[in-house]
C-alpha cells in the first residue's frame, strides 16, 4: 500500500506538481493523426496535464497546437475558424497560427499597430505512429523526438482504441501492467485452448488455465520489464507459458502480443482525475484493421462512443453489464475488453485509496511501478532529470513484448528484447530483486 503523501505524488499532474512536471520531460501523444488529416478542418480540443490546447491542420497542411483560449478575451480558439493558415476566433476575429504568431485582428484599428506583448503560446509537435504529440516542457529546448515503440518501420499497420477514462493515470496504467487479472476478468475473451486446436478466436486464445501466475521483475533505467509464467494446457512438466511485460515510463506500457499483432497501450492524463487511454494493435503484416479493432473493443464512436470519446457505458449505468448473459456463462456481462477494465478503474474511485488496500503476491509488478514512479517523481521534486531522459534513454523501437511456450530451461530475460538489452539500474538505488514483497 501507499502512504497518502506517496499516492499524491505517485497521481497529481496538474500545475506544479512533480509528477507532471516528470511527464513534460517526454513528448506526449496529444490526439490521433486521424483527428487532424484534414486541412482547414475542424479544430480538435486537447486536455493534458490539466492544461485546455488545440490542435488543427492549417491550408498549407502544417500542424500547429496552441493553447485553447484565445489571447484576446480567451475564448475558445476550438470553436474558431481554420482558413487562409491560421485559426480565427469568432468573438472578434483575432487570427493565429501555427507558430503563435498573431497574424490579423480586425476588431483593433489600423492605427494600433500589433500586439507588443509576443506570440500566443505554441507547442512543438510532431506526427509519428497514428498521433500528433506535443511537447509542453521547456520550448527553447525539446527533448530530440523518437518513433514510438509502434512504429519501428513507415509500413506498420496501426490500429488504434482512444477512450475518455474517469479516474487518474496511475490506476489506469496499474490495470496495463497487471497479468494476473486477464485470466479472470477477461476471461470470457481470452479462451483457454490449446495453440494447435483453431476453434478459438486466433488472437486472442490462451494455452493456459493457470489464473496464479508466478511474477519476475527486471527493473531498467527506462522503467521494467517482467514475467508473468503459467502451467501450460500441455506439455507443464518441461515447459512454461510465458507472457513478457514491459512498462516504458512514464505512461506506455507493451504488453504480450497475439499471433496476429503487437499491443501497445497509452494512459495520459488529462488532469488529475481523467485519463485519455489509447489501446493499439499494430503489425507489419496484415494484422487488423482499424474498424475490426474498434469492433472487438467496443469502441467504435457514433455506437459505444460520443464523438468526445467518452463511453455510453458509465458507472451510471453499471457499463450496461448484461446479467442474463452472465447466467449463461458470460464472466462479467460487460462487452469489450477496454470496458470490462474500465469498469473495475473507474469504481475504484478518481484517485484510488492506495491506504486501504490488501494486496498479494501477484501485485508484484503493482509494488514496482509505484516504487519506481513515486522515487521518480520525488528525483524530479528535488530538481533531479526525469525517469527514462538523459544518459538511461534508448530509443523505445528496441523495446518489445513477448509471449511463447517454452521450456523451463529458458531464460527469459533473454526473451522479447529486439535490438537493445534492458539498461542497467541507476547506480544510485540497488537493483531490485527478481522477486518482491507485495507491501
Amino acid at each position: 500500500m501507499l502512504t497518502p503523501e506517496d499516492n499524491e505524488l505517485l497521481c497529481r499532474v496538474e500545475g506544479d506538481a512533480p509528477m507532471g512536471r516528470l511527464m513534460r520531460a517526454h513528448w506526449i501523444p496529444a490526439c490521433l493523426s486521424e483527428e487532424v488529416v484534414e486541412r482547414d478542418g475542424a479544430p480538435v480540443r486537447i486536455r493534458l496535464l490539466g492544461e485546455e490546447l488545440v490542435a488543427f491542420r492549417d491550408s498549407s497542411g502544417r500542424l500547429g497546437v496552441l493553447d485553447e483560449h484565445c489571447p484576446h478575451r480567451r475564448a475558445s480558439l476550438a470553436l474558431g475558424r481554420n482558413e487562409a493558415c491560421g485559426l480565427r476566433c469568432l468573438y472578434h476575429g483575432w487570427k493565429i497560427d501555427v507558430e503563435g504568431n498573431i497574424v490579423d485582428r480586425p476588431s483593433e484599428p489600423a492605427t494600433a499597430g500589433m500586439d507588443r506583448r509576443g506570440k500566443h503560446r505554441t507547442y512543438p509537435c510532431r506526427e509519428s505512429g497514428g498521433f500528433l504529440w506535443v511537447w509542453m516542457g521547456d520550448p527553447e529546448t525539446p527533448a530530440d523526438f523518437q518513433p514510438p515503440a509502434w512504429a519501428p518501420t513507415p509500413g506498420v499497420r496501426t490500429s488504434i482504441v482512444k477512450m475518455h477514462v474517469n479516474c487518474n493515470w496511475a490506476q489506469v496504467l496499474e490495470g496495463a501492467i497487471d497479468s494476473a487479472h486477464s485470466s479472470n476478468l477477461h476471461s470470457t475473451d481470452m479462451v483457454p485452448v490449446s495453440l494447435d486446436d483453431g476453434t478459438a478466436q486466433q488472437e486472442w486464445r490462451r494455452p493456459s488455465i493457470d489464473k496464479a501466475p508466478r511474477l519476475h521483475v527486471e527493473r531498467a533505467s527506462w522503467g521494467f520489464r517482467y514475467v508473468a509464467i503459467r502451467h501450460p494446457l500441455e506439455n507443464a512438466d518441461t515447459h512454461d507459458y510465458l507472457r513478457i511485460t514491459l512498462f516504458v515510463a512514464p505512461f506506455t506500457v507493451l504488453i504480450p502480443p497475439n499471433p496476429r499483432y503487437n499491443l501497445s497501450i497509452l494512459n495520459i492524463p488529462q488532469d488529475d482525475t481523467h485519463t485519455m487511454f489509447y489501446f493499439i494493435a499494430w503489425s507489419e503484416g496484415p494484422g487488423i484493421t482499424q474498424d475490426d479493432w474498434r469492433r472487438f473493443c467496443g469502441a467504435e464512436v457514433g455506437i459505444d462512443l460520443d464523438r468526445q470519446y467518452r463511453s455510453i457505458r458509465t458507472k451510471d449505468n453499471d457499463y450496461l453489464q448484461d446479467r442474463q448473459t452472465m447466467l449463461q456463462g458470460n464472466h462479467t456481462g460487460i462487452v469489450g475488453i477496454p470496458n470490462q477494465d474500465m469498469a473495475m478503474w473507474e469504481t475504484m474511485g478518481p484517485i484510488a485509496d492506495r491506504s486501504k488496500e490488501r494486496l498479494g503476491v501477484s501485485d508484484v509488478a503493482i509494488v514496482h511501478f509505484r516504487r519506481i514512479m513515486v522515487e521518480a517523481a520525488r528525483t524530479v521534486r528535488d530538481g533531479g532529470a526525469a525517469i527514462g531522459t538523459g544518459p538511461g534513454a534508448i530509443p523505445h523501437v528496441a523495446l518489445s513484448s513477448f509471449a511463447g511456450i517454452l521450456p523451463k530451461t529458458t531464460d527469459w530475460k533473454t526473451l522479447g528484447q529486439a535490438n537493445s538489452q534492458p539498461a542497467a539500474p541507476p547506480p544510485a538505488r540497488p537493483a531490485v530483486g527478481t522477486e518482491a514483497r507485495a507491501d
